[in-house]
């Protein structure tokens, strides 16, 4: 398989957002898992051994119930308290996306990383856009070294 994205037919007219997003989606969790989770150290850098976190709680019940993973022998089966729990836990892990999202965009601006790279790199249309949506995460995370400066 080509690693080289597809031309679109007219070479003036760039690609559409989407399609340009989903393309790298592959391409980004490659090349992190190949630089950064490469070895079980690295990889065991993220997770307690012993204690799921919300995310990870919520993508098991969701896999099981899927039957993307199986269940072991003797294991008892997923059942409504289950899925009761997950959902639960889905604000939390929401909570918990939107600070490292805000962390992560601190740091890129901190860097040195521009609104436009960065609205490039989360699949927005605008640098106006990434920067709206920094502004309302950081003020629902109220995190976040770039405030609002209204």
């Amino acid at each position: 398989m080509s690693s080289t994205p597809p031309h679109p037919a007219d070479p003036f007219t760039p690609p559409s957002a989407d399609e340009a997003r989903a393309q790298r989606v592959h391409t980004s969790l490659f090349r992190i898992a190949e630089r950064h989770a490469a070895t079980d150290g690295q990889r065991r850098r993220q997770v307690h051994p012993y204690v799921l976190g919300p995310h990870e709680a919520i993508r098991l019940v969701s896999f099981l119930l899927s039957g993307a993973a199986l269940l072991e022998d003797g294991e008892a089966e997923v059942d409504r308290a289950d899925i009761t729990a997950a959902l639960s836990l889905v604000p939390l892990a929401r909570g918990e996306m939107d600070e490292l999202e805000v962390g992560l965009l601190d740091m890129a601006r901190g860097r040195g990383m521009t609104w436009p790279e960065i609205a490039f790199g989360l699949g927005l249309q605008t640098p106006q856009a990434a920067r709206q949506r920094y502004e309302r995460l950081a003020s629902r995370t109220e995190t976040g070294a770039e405030k609002t400066d209204k």
